[in-house]
């Protein structure tokens, strides 16, 4: 068992914030008549509140009910941690009220100083300082519960032609719904009919809405615009992207660290630390003669001011707090390190296809010869393409629709193995395909495109010809379509000063022009899947801290490899186990935005540590007693203060993380 998370993990167990916000006042209301019977108002203000019978022993009737009840919370706390080996914030508080507490019962029938007003303050204090660090936890805890919200409780499901409203856990796969404008989708799926824009901001963080239509997958909980859509169900419940975000977010912030696993241990180290140096506190003032009464207020002013309350607190918050943001903006941290790694890297080392790239053809080029215009190539082309089913004749006639060019009607079309595809407009008949099918015509290339041809070809282009009646028209260059925002994130990773490299198997020409076009520092070609990793080994081999990007299919062993695996287009697969890292879109300027995350959660990190610690060297001693000489004494009550004070400073720190912005201004 990972005793350092179950420690994490039970300190505020069965605890709620209500319930220390409700002991917090009632103790309150029960500590201001001890206080005002105590000498020490008295000794302050020369003044004393009338007395009445049996107003002795007011303070310890009313400090024994803040003891049992305010109380209660730290010793059962502390129980649970001695029984689980980890004494840990609740085993100090809880000796420190019990040594109050005894000694003050012993003092009123003694006739000595009590510490009632001590003990009755300091349990305030605490329940205070609780409340407001469960207050900022649920705060963060309560970000992860809105993403359930997303989901709508009921469906409008399509049956026989008609539509009837059912409850969302009805739903089955395959169960077809009609999604209004304006509605949430109730379950991942595919449209079948409609098209219109949908909300993802929710899941992706990206505002603009995105178009859908036939085929494309949606996902459950966001928001459809102004058309109707007709969705296919696909997944449900669990299996549901949302679910699946949901439950990673859940397990990164159940995970550690280095520096939460860094402050659990100084924490430990701090109990102990606080334990003994009590004990010694308490027999030195002892063997000095000092008073039993103030010897004890010194052994519980330490043990509360050594309280390792906000170390707890303080890499936990922020780390759960960047988990969630990173949700928010469309990444998912599956493991801690991982985003703590994120700030130390060197080179992000791209895989091209589905990355930099679409991964899909795309016309990048249009050439005419002198007798014809780009656009009548583009049409007799994309014309007589629209009959075929090839990758390239789909990027062609998508072209075509881009430009709004109209297309003719061919007829008697007819594949042309190995070589294109042939039909019959107008009359005339039309050819269109790769340099097999000149070779085959006897038809040589103009010089006017020879030189543009032989460009492409360097660039890795794929180059269609288009012939009528045995004339060239024409060619266009067709390559895998290279992202906009591609140039972006590499443009921003080298302002950051990160190495950028591309990982390919494709050909030499083909990743010296992307790499070109990209302005990529270095690229790797012909690199088959299996030896992604050994590229990984080499840039590590560097002294380069490596993020690998890459679909977290094939890319498995060389993202497992790298220092820090980020697996991109994830679409609605979360569950890429070789990732640390996954991001919800296709854009890999989102890389930055994880780089920047990472520096801003070490940095709240560690002011918080600082915040956590730093005042521990200054107050122990103080606690102590080592200027009691100079009459500097640090009161428990002052030392409770103290104590919560550093508390909600490192809460208020690490709260400051949510406004942060992840994009440069």
């Amino acid at each position: 068992m990972d005793h350092s998370k179950h420690k994490g993990a039970n300190k505020h167990e069965g605890h709620s914030t209500e319930m220390f916000f409700k002991r917090f006042w009632i103790c309150l209301a029960l500590t201001i008549p001890v206080v005002l019977y105590a000498d020490i108002v008295e000794k302050i203000f020369n003044w004393s509140p009338p007395q009445f019978p049996g107003s002795l022993y007011m303070p310890l009737v009313l400090g024994s009910i803040v003891f049992f009840y305010g109380g209660r919370v730290f010793l059962v706390g502390g129980i649970r941690e001695i029984k689980e080996r980890l004494p840990g914030m609740m085993t100090l508080i809880s000796i420190a009220i019990l040594a109050a507490y005894f000694w003050s019962v012993y003092a009123v029938f003694a006739g000595v100083e009590a510490l009632f007003w001590e003990l009755t303050t300091l349990i305030t204090i605490m329940l205070l300082g609780h409340w407001l660090e469960m207050r900022a936890v649920s705060g963060v805890q309560g970000a992860l519960k809105e993403l359930s919200k997303l989901i709508p409780d009921t469906a409008e499901i399509i049956r026989d032609g008609k539509t009837e409203k059912i409850s969302v856990s009805e739903l089955s796969e395959n169960d077809v719904v009609l999604v209004r404008p304006g509605a949430k989708i109730p379950a991942d799926g595919e449209i079948i009919d409609g098209e219109s824009s949908v909300n993802e901001s929710m899941i992706t963080g990206e505002s603009k809405p995105v178009s859908k239509k036939n085929k494309d997958s949606v996902i459950a909980g966001t928001i459809n615009g102004d058309g109707a859509l007709k969705i296919r169900v696909t997944n449900i419940g669990e299996k549901t992207f949302l679910a699946g975000v949901m439950r990673l977010v859940a397990e990164a912030q159940a995970s550690k660290s280095r520096l939460q696993i860094l402050s659990d241990r100084a924490a430990l180290y701090l109990t102990v630390v606080a334990v003994s140096g009590g004990l010694v506190t308490l027999i030195a003032w002892l063997a000095v003669g000092a008073e039993v009464g103030f010897a004890v207020a010194r052994l519980v002013a330490v043990l509360v001011i050594a309280c390792p309350h906000a170390l707890g607190l303080a890499v936990p918050l922020v780390a759960s707090i960047s988990t969630t943001k990173a949700a928010q903006n469309g990444f998912l941290v599956k493991q801690r390190i991982a985003l703590e790694a994120a700030r130390t890297i060197d080179a992000v080392l791209f895989d091209k296809t589905g990355t930099l790239t679409k991964g899909e053809f795309g016309v990048i080029e249009i050439m005419n010869v002198k007798d014809y215009s780009e656009d009548e190539v583009l049409e007799w082309g994309a014309s007589v393409d629209a009959l075929s089913e090839h990758p390239i004749a789909k990027a062609i006639v998508s072209k075509a629709k881009e430009q709004k060019i109209d297309l003719k009607e061919a007829k008697k079309f007819e594949a042309i193995k190995g070589k294109g595809v042939k039909g019959v407009i107008e009359e005339k008949e039309v050819m269109v395909g790769g340099p097999a099918l000149l070779e085959s015509m006897n038809i040589e290339i103009p010089d006017e495109l020879s030189e543009q041809v032989r460009d492409g070809g360097k660039k890795g282009q794929t180059i269609i010809f288009v012939i009528k009646e045995k004339k060239l028209l024409g060619a266009m260059a067709l390559a895998d379509i290279i992202r906009e925002e591609s140039r972006e994130a590499i443009q921003s990773l080298k302002e950051m000063g990160i190495k950028t490299t591309m990982i390919t198997g494709d050909s030499e020409d083909v990743a010296k022009w992307v790499s070109n076009e990209l302005g990529i520092d270095e690229y790797f070609a012909r690199v088959l899947p299996n030896q992604k990793s050994e590229k990984v080994k080499e840039l590590q081999g560097r002294n380069l801290k490596v993020a690998m990007i890459g679909d977290g299919i094939n890319d498995a062993p060389a993202l497992t490899q790298a220092d820090l695996g980020i697996a991109i287009g994830a679409g609605t697969n979360v569950a890429i186990e070789s990732a640390g890292i996954i991001l919800v879109r296709n854009d890999p300027r989102d890389i930055e935005k994880i780089i920047r995350l990472s520096k801003m959660t070490y940095s709240k990190m560690t002011q918080n540590l600082f915040w956590a610690t730093g005042y521990n060297v200054i107050a122990l001693p103080l606690a102590a007693g080592v200027l009691a000489f100079k009459g500097i004494i640090l009161q428990p009550a002052l030392a409770a203060i103290f104590m919560s004070l550093s508390t909600i400073i490192v809460a208020i720190n690490a709260m400051l993380l949510k406004g942060k912005t992840l994009k440069r201004t």
